[in-house]
């Protein structure tokens, strides 16, 4: 794939899957994203959002380190983050970047005891995130990455206390956001967890006004941030 200074092992790994040229997307956010800055991008569905989230987590964990994860991403529900554990591992497989998902209906003690053995990307939906990072005690200082993936959908499932108290917890990171559609709550999520961030609005061009589905946000939002 044409990206610069793209690391060989990812790479590789982009041909064998039959990646081998970048979208708009992944063109137009690489250089961003790789410089470590706050960014959101908003995309429609089955616009390669998940393979540029894949493609800049690997490109910036490169190998294993040590045992505490470096990247974690939420996701929406089991299904989704069956689909992304698959293009990770795809994407990881010549760089040795472990990979671990959980979800809901996974067992919670396993979980416990296979990311203790040492990961290096921990993918999970909110609940089960929340679960384990309550009750575990996790090394959260190694984390490079804080990605919420379909995050607009996740906060109209009415999921913004969680994500919150997860993005308050770890502290100082990148923070990537990835959305189908710029909404209040969006906005007002990125404002309160990013530093200065970058949005990418894929669909600029076809839409002029940003879409907002919240009417009521404003009365929630405190009432949400305090569950």
């Amino acid at each position: 794939m044409k990206l610069k200074k793209i690391n060989d092992n990812l790479q590789q790994a982009l041909i064998e899957m039959g990646l081998t040229e970048p979208n708009e997307m992944q063109r137009e956010t690489w250089s961003t994203i790789k410089s470590g800055s706050d960014v959101v991008v908003v995309s429609g569905p089955q616009s390669g959002k998940t393979t540029t989230m894949a493609i800049n987590v690997c490109q910036k964990l490169q190998k294993p380190f040590e045992q505490s994860p470096r990247a974690l991403i939420i996701v929406l529900d089991r299904e989704k983050a069956l689909e992304t554990e698959a293009i990770f591992k795809e994407m990881c497989k010549h760089s040795g970047l472990r990979v671990f998902m959980t979800h809901d209906k996974t067992d919670l003690d396993d979980d416990k005891n296979q990311i203790s053995v040492g990961i290096d990307i921990l993918i999970g939906t909110p609940l089960r995130l929340n679960e384990m990072f309550g009750s575990a005690g996790f090394d959260v200082n190694q984390l490079k990455m804080f990605i919420i993936d379909d995050c607009d959908l996740l906060l109209k499932s009415r999921f913004e206390p969680k994500l919150i108290r997860l993005s308050d917890a770890i502290g100082k990171t990148q923070r990537l956001f990835f959305a189908q559609n710029i909404t209040e709550r969006l906005d007002f999520l990125a404002d309160r967890e990013m530093i200065e961030p970058y949005w990418f609005d894929m669909d600029a061009d076809e839409e002029d006004e940003a879409y907002f589905d919240d009417e009521d946000f404003m009365d929630e939002t405190s009432d949400e941030t305090e569950a």
